[in-house]
């Protein structure tokens, strides 16, 4: 792939940037799971010593790290991954469903501040995948990488 897609370039940031967040979450404990957002039962949860709020989080984070790992691929910044082209349109796909949860959101009566700036945020993540990954997708074709 000829130049680097910022795009996806920035996508990967991001994707890195949440799955270092959930990590941290992991290693806070109770209070950056309130922080955050996670709820009010996982917190106590994690504050018992229960191993599933961790392992949930984690899992969370070991699936954002790949998506980043999709973006820097796509990105051209590593080695190509497998089924390139259908990842990267699940992933927009997946963060901007998340983020278009705003629009029920806003209808709810009082939705909470974690929920609206999460859509957000989440929106934004799915706009700069799914801009990146359309600039990229000449580039992605299994016929143009064995070129």
């Amino acid at each position: 792939m000829t130049g680097r897609n910022l795009w996806l370039v920035a996508g990967g940031g991001l994707s890195a940037i949440a799955a270092m967040l959930h990590i941290g979450v992991i290693l806070g404990g109770p209070n950056w799971y309130r922080f955050f957002g996670a709820g009010e039962a996982m917190a106590r949860m994690a504050e018992r010593g229960d191993p599933i709020p961790a392992i949930v989080t984690a899992g969370i984070a070991i699936v954002l790290a790949v998506w980043s790992a999709y973006a820097f691929a796509g990105a051209g910044l590593i080695r190509r991954l497998p089924l390139m082209r259908t990842a990267l349109v699940a992933i927009s796909a997946i963060y901007l469903v998340r983020g278009l949860l705003i629009v029920p959101l806003m209808l709810q009566p009082s939705p909470t501040q974690f929920d609206i700036w999460s859509s957000l945020i989440v929106l934004g993540y799915g706009a700069v995948y799914a801009i990146g990954t359309a600039r990229a997708w000449p580039a992605l074709s299994l016929k143009e990488s064995r070129v």
